[in-house]
């Protein structure tokens, strides 16, 4: 790619981030600003300019998915051969790299779950777990590890922090079940997620020469959505980083939703602190929203660490819709209605999202799409290139094109899907089996629509790259998700629902802390929407049952 090509179509901040070199650059971006394009971009320009060697960067985000997106958006601007990955899956090459050689044995087995593992526990403690406890006790694990704490230096830290525990176990308790849980899984020769950062953190410290030779590898290091980054990565970062100073970070103070999976914002916002001479760069127009919508988002998160102030590049929109239901299924009459009268001015349902704090939000709405007669998906259970008929299509399609199948593209698909039971007329239910028809009739859709003369083969690797990068088709259907689950998407009409007192924020965000990490939570969910945010709770949860508060954010943008 020619140098000036890689800097095309950004604007002048954004430019910046792509042209600032010789120092530690942080960049603080907004929702919607174009942060993942900017932080690409520097990439293409820096190889462009010889400043980068491709081979030498390590691009670290905190999903496959958005690793994905980043390694695909690379290979778009002609830029192959970048390493971009989550910083599990680039700690996990590494370690099973030097493993062997610095050990003189095999890397344990990583451990698909703990929730085999804590039961195997507890039945040594005597204790009888259901599926939730070993859940939350997993959490605690998960919480300890990427905090860095020995079991006893969590047992003094929880005892610290005052809230119930699990089982409602004395922190000595769980200090114990950590303690068994360590050992069932060294009898069973595993190790666990967090223990890939642990031992990849281990063998550096030990190991200096073996350091050198990683630094030596990869020279310039990026991160994306540094908001999230734990203690744990943090310091696995740092050793990685070393004396250098070629490091760029990127992230949003206001999209940190997973401190209590140990993220930390503090690390972005004081970067410049630990680097003397750092760059900081913000990127705040923002090309997703109205100005209503963002006005709504600034409103939320202003005057708090860190928060940015966006600018709207669109134009003039809605209003804020608002809607107070008399209970729970009026709440989800309305949301269906409205959606429906979206889609027959045109709409396609998979432009709407509706937005719920936690999962079981969705039983009255998922009941009231039904009976609307709305196609939907609930985003969070298995993802469409995960669903076995899918998967079967692609697996069956790549091996027709690897066998050389002489008949046209599209004509090779379809026999595919028919073949796994795509008919010509949809089912007439609403289930299982008209979303394994909507699924492969996505997939069919999306063979027609390439470009003419697009080879099976050709077709077949795009398939293999969607499915890398959680690319899914769309499929007709409107997406019903959490706020979490939403995080990093975004859509035309977006319904965020269930706006009252102990639902957002939730019941048990009791103290300053969590509540302002649920203000965040509500900043995302407002940022999702591109067009038409709709903001709707109900009074109470049925007819004669206990009227709702609504939540404190709704009331203050009510106030704006």
């Amino acid at each position: 790619m020619r140098n000036q090509q890689a800097l095309e179509g950004l604007d002048e901040h954004q430019r910046i981030v792509a042209t600032t070199w010789g120092s530690p650059l942080c960049v603080l971006a907004g929702a919607g600003t174009g942060k993942t394009r900017a932080l690409t971009h520097r990439i293409a320009y820096g190889i462009a300019e010889g400043k980068y060697q491709p081979d030498q960067v390590l691009a670290l985000t905190f999903t496959a998915k958005a690793a994905g997106e980043m390694g695909s958006r690379l290979r778009t601007l002609g830029v192959p051969g970048v390493a971009a990955r989550t910083f599990h899956s680039a700690a996990l090459r590494q370690l099973q790299h030097f493993w062997p050689t610095v050990t003189g044995g095999r890397l344990p087995d990583i451990s698909p779950s703990k929730g085999r593992l804590i039961a195997k526990a507890l039945e040594t403690l005597h204790l009888t777990p259901d599926t939730a406890l070993l859940r939350d006790i997993a959490a605690e694990i998960e919480w300890r590890k990427v905090q860095g704490l020995t079991p006893e230096q969590y047992q003094v830290s929880r005892a610290q922090r005052g809230s119930s525990l699990p089982g409602r176990m004395s922190p000595e308790a769980m200090k114990g079940v950590h303690e068994r849980y360590e050992q069932v899984k060294d009898e069973a020769s595993q190790i666990d997620f967090e223990d890939v950062l642990l031992a990849t953190v281990g063998l550096f410290e030990d190991n200096p020469q073996v350091l050198e030779k990683v630094r030596a590898q990869y020279t310039s290091l990026l991160v994306d959505e540094y908001q999230d980054v734990s203690p744990l990565q943090q310091r696995l970062l740092d050793l990685w980083i070393g004396p250098r100073e070629d490091v760029v970070v990127v992230g949003d103070a206001s999209q940190t939703i997973y401190t209590f999976a140990g993220a930390s914002a503090r690390y972005l916002l004081d970067f410049a602190d630990r680097y003397a001479n750092a760059h900081v760069v913000k990127l705040e127009k923002n090309y997703r929203s109205t100005p209503e919508i963002v006005t709504a988002a600034n409103s939320v998160v202003m005057g708090k660490p860190g928060a940015l102030t966006l600018n709207p590049v669109q134009s003039a929109g809605a209003p804020l819709h608002r809607h107070i239901a008399v209970d729970d299924a009026a709440e989800a009459a309305y949301v269906a209605g409205k959606v429906k009268e979206k889609m027959a001015s045109g709409m396609s349902p998979d432009d709407i999202a509706v937005l719920m704090r936690f999962g079981a939000q969705s039983l009255a709405l998922e009941n009231a799409l039904r009976e609307a007669g709305v196609s939907y998906r609930v985003r969070g259970a298995t993802p469409f290139f995960e669903e076995p008929h899918v998967a079967r299509a692609v697996m069956e399609i790549r091996g027709a094109a690897v066998a050389g199948a002489s008949e046209p593209m599209v004509q090779v698909v379809e026999d595919v899907l028919f073949g796994l039971g795509l008919g010509a007329e949809a089912p007439e239910s609403s289930g299982a089996e008209r979303s394994r028809y909507e699924d492969l009739v996505a997939l069919r859709d999306l063979a027609r629509a390439q470009p003419e003369g697009t080879t099976l083969v050709q077709f077949s690797e795009s398939l293999r790259e969607k499915s890398a990068t959680g690319d899914a088709p769309n499929v007709g259907a409107l997406t019903l998700t959490t706020v979490h689950s939403a995080k990093g998407r975004e859509w035309p009409v977006v319904f965020l629902v269930g706006l009252t007192e102990g639902a957002f924020p939730i019941s048990y965000a009791t103290t300053d802390e969590a509540i302002e990490e649920e203000r965040r939570l509500f900043y995302v969910a407002i940022t999702r929407a591109q067009k038409e945010l709709h903001l709707s709770l109900a009074e109470r949860s049925k007819e004669g049952s206990a009227p709702r508060t609504p939540s404190r954010f709704v009331d203050a943008l009510t106030r704006q």
